[in-house]
């Protein structure tokens, strides 16, 4: 008989996570949420002492969590820190492709060629651009085989990538972070169906727009924190007439890696206030 009890539908206890990013505002929150929930947490991220800062405050509110350097770029910083998690907690369940972000070299300053504003398309440069679609995809798909080959060795597993609403709708001004995240959403389907037979489900969760360290240039006034003339498009198109907090991610990644999603692969979640279901009239 089906357990429908929420320990059924939702129960991670003991569940060791993986989490890359999680020393940032949105990755961060995901590690307390699940920690909450009872999972020991492992915190990856390329500065040390944010991933340990997450990780102390996990554990100081009774949680289990470690906090280690990972470089989503570099497989031997990767295989360390896989290493490490296997040797204390001897497992893992859970794998949250958080990392990621875009770059000033990357982003032009108008929204079409008829603006010309600095930088144009034509100024950007391939090094910008490179790194970019590296941090977000190459990110992705390196942790993953370092990480994913345990879970496919133990038959179990559950993958959740980070994408976005460029993914569905290219934004101006970002052409590489858009075509990255587009490059996350198709990777989670292609990787869902390679990873099946292994029972490892691969979903992605969409944010749409937070503010972060990555985007706050694009979306507030430094001096006055108001926000920017983009930044206003953004709230006027999206129905909730807000940007999302870090918590509103939680319910759709807790049902994303809980047991009661069991059928569910393949899948990119969209959590955006609305903002894809609105056509602007």
């Amino acid at each position: 008989m089906t357990d429908y009890s929420l320990e059924g539908l939702f129960g991670i206890k003991d569940r060791v996570a993986v989490i890359t990013g999680g020393g940032g505002v949105l990755c961060g929150e995901m590690a307390r949420a699940l920690a909450a929930l009872g999972a020991k947490v492992a915190i990856l991220d390329l500065e040390k002492k944010a991933a340990e800062g997450v990780a102390g405050e996990i554990t100081h509110a009774g949680g289990t969590a470690k906090g280690l350097e990972g470089d989503v770029l570099e497989t031997e910083s990767l295989v360390r820190a896989r290493d490490a998690i296997l040797e204390d907690w001897g497992r893992i369940d859970i794998l949250i492709n958080g990392a990621g972000g875009n770059h000033k070299t990357a982003t032009t300053g108008g929204t079409s060629v008829a603006d010309q504003v600095d930088p144009t398309f034509f100024d950007l440069s391939g090094d910008g651009v490179q790194f970019v679609f590296n941090l977000n995809f190459l990110g992705t798909l390196l942790v993953t085989q370092v990480f994913g080959k345990p879970m496919v060795d133990e038959d179990s597993g559950n993958i959740i990538n980070i994408s976005s609403m460029n993914a569905f709708t290219p934004l101006t001004k970002i052409p590489a972070y858009s075509a990255a995240k587009a490059a996350v959403s198709n990777f989670t389907q292609w990787l869902s169906v390679h990873f099946a037979p292994a029972n490892v489900r691969v979903n992605a969760i969409a944010p749409g727009f937070f503010l972060t360290a990555q985007n706050r240039f694009l979306l507030l006034d430094e001096a006055t924190e108001q926000p920017t003339p983009r930044g206003q498009t953004i709230i006027d198109h999206t129905p909730m007439r807000r940007y999302g907090e870090p918590a509103d991610l939680v319910s759709s990644l807790v049902w994303l890696v809980g047991p009661g999603a069991r059928f569910v692969t393949g899948t990119v979640v969209p959590v955006d206030g609305g903002f894809a279901a609105f056509s602007g009239v």
